[in-house]
């Protein structure tokens, strides 16, 4: 009886996060990159449009990100990866292995749907031997359905890659360097609205261009304190594979989005601090851009119908 209760509780919050079937809801799971901060886990976006709910890669902490969110793991009906690095897939075993168990927060029905770059396909087929015995005794213990740990995955190439319910998902590649190819942004088009998502890139005019006139246009970025990249080499490998703040801000610029954000931020000081340096970020952006602007924070979000409204993670309505 607990647990049929405890099942449609999850099943209603989860159809009211969005407000509306004609809208669309984004919030940014996780903003962060490889470093393990408790402030910013690494990279996530939930998008709620109509009947869909779209995981756009699956960074440290995507699952309880969503558990917070009370939407069950199961209720994700596909799942998107940008390009091949860990920060962006380390979350995936726990959204695929979690997501199958016999819970009201997790009861994914059906196999996984996963899209993303080559190598993805070979990715779950090995995922699936590494856990060959989990999978082996939950069905035989707890009589786990053993169509719902399949993966449905596809190594997808730029273009139209989801078409379901009036939402289209068009994956655009975009420039994260020559040895991480193919990476990809992603466009998601409902209602006459878009909402871009850029992935890892360095200064791309594809997603300028695919991000024209969008009512929302998440964007990652790079701040890096000019002395530590002579005081440490790796940084300028780092920057190398990243977007200036004054790089985005042409992108911005030419796209004139309804409303900007950043995400998956990247930023390297000499002294440590413990949070992003959200100021000279702005203020090198508005050195080409002067359009609305948020720097993005775990959990914030984003709903968009005939004006695009920013709310902060703990419900707050924010001014761009």
């Amino acid at each position: 009886m607990l647990k049929t209760v405890l099942r449609a509780g999850f099943a209603l919050l989860a159809l009211t996060t969005v407000a509306s079937a004609e809208q669309i809801k984004v919030t940014l799971l996780g903003t962060g990159v490889p470093t393990p901060r408790p402030t910013s886990f690494s990279a996530s976006t939930l998008v709620e449009v109509g009947n869909e709910k779209l995981l756009f890669d699956l960074g440290r902490g995507s699952t309880m990100q969503l558990y917070k969110l009370k939407i069950p793991l199961g209720a994700i009906t596909a799942n998107f990866i940008t390009h091949m690095h860990s920060d962006h897939l380390i979350g995936l075993p726990d959204m695929w292995l979690t997501g199958w168990l016999a819970t009201p927060w997790a009861s994914r029905k059906g196999p996984m749907k996963l899209y993303g770059p080559k190598g993805t396909v070979a990715m779950t087929e090995n995922l699936t031997r590494a856990f060959a015995d989990d999978i082996r005794i939950r069905i035989d213990d707890e009589h786990l359905d053993p169509e719902a740990i399949r993966f449905a995955a596809k190594d997808i190439e730029a273009g139209t890659v989801y078409d379901n319910n009036g939402v289209k998902v068009t994956a655009i590649e975009v420039d994260h360097g020559e040895k991480i190819k193919p990476s990809f942004g992603y466009v998601v088009e409902y209602g006459g609205h878009k909402v871009v998502l850029s992935g890892d890139t360095k200064y791309d005019e594809r997603i300028a261009k695919a991000a024209e006139g969008a009512d929302l246009l998440i964007h990652e970025v790079a701040v890096i304190e000019p002395e530590l990249l002579v005081k440490n080499p790796v940084y300028k490998d780092i920057q190398a594979h990243h977007t200036s703040p004054e790089e985005a801000g042409r992108i911005f610029a030419f796209a004139k989005p309804k409303l900007a954000v950043y995400s998956h931020i990247v930023f390297g000081t000499v002294k440590p601090v413990p949070d992003i340096p959200e100021e000279p970020l702005i203020l090198r952006t508005r050195t080409g851009y002067k359009g609305p602007l948020l720097v993005g924070r775990d959990m914030m979000s984003f709903v968009i119908g005939d004006t695009v409204e920013a709310f902060g993670p703990d419900g707050t309505k924010l001014a761009p």
